[in-house]
């Protein structure tokens, strides 16, 4: 018994779909230079509460100015890590109201927001004290904004 090879067919080049896309570059950025943070600005009462009451009496302050945003991150940065903590750059992207958003380099992140959240806050006479409470932080400034304006997206 003979086996006859069968002849195989040539594919046709030309039924074949030309692809006109072409990847000329890609990049995936897995870490950023940068992180980014949201503060509000908060006022305690000028007088301390009696002893045995639970709470502070704290209320967002009016608003915030680039001058005391920066003394205030400059002071609290200075006091928890000295000097190395005071030549963290820290760079002002945007005020509104009583809120800030801060940019930062991404590996001093847990370090900014140690100091800001250690930091005891700045005595105003016959205002109380001015604390910054940090709100969210992240590495993508767009996703801070998404979480601010969804809390006030459901407020009633």
């Amino acid at each position: 018994m003979t086996i006859m090879p069968t002849p195989t067919s040539t594919p046709n080049l030309s039924s074949q779909p030309t692809h006109k896309i072409r990847e000329l570059a890609s990049c995936t950025v897995k870490s950023p230079p940068f992180a980014y943070i949201h503060l509000t600005s908060l006022t305690t009462a000028p007088h301390l509460p009696p002893p045995g009451t639970a709470e502070l009496d704290i209320t967002p302050s009016a608003s915030l100015d680039a001058l005391q945003v920066r003394a205030y991150c400059t002071s609290a940065l200075r006091q928890f890590l000295g000097d190395t903590g005071a030549a963290i750059a820290v760079d002002l992207l945007a005020l509104r109201g009583a809120d800030c958003w801060v940019r930062v380099p991404r590996p001093d992140l847990g370090a900014f927001a140690a100091a800001i959240t250690a930091y005891s806050g700045v005595a105003r006479e016959g205002e109380g004290v001015m604390i910054l409470q940090l709100r969210a932080c992240g590495d993508w400034l767009g996703s801070l904004l998404g979480k601010a304006e969804e809390s006030e997206l459901w407020a009633p």
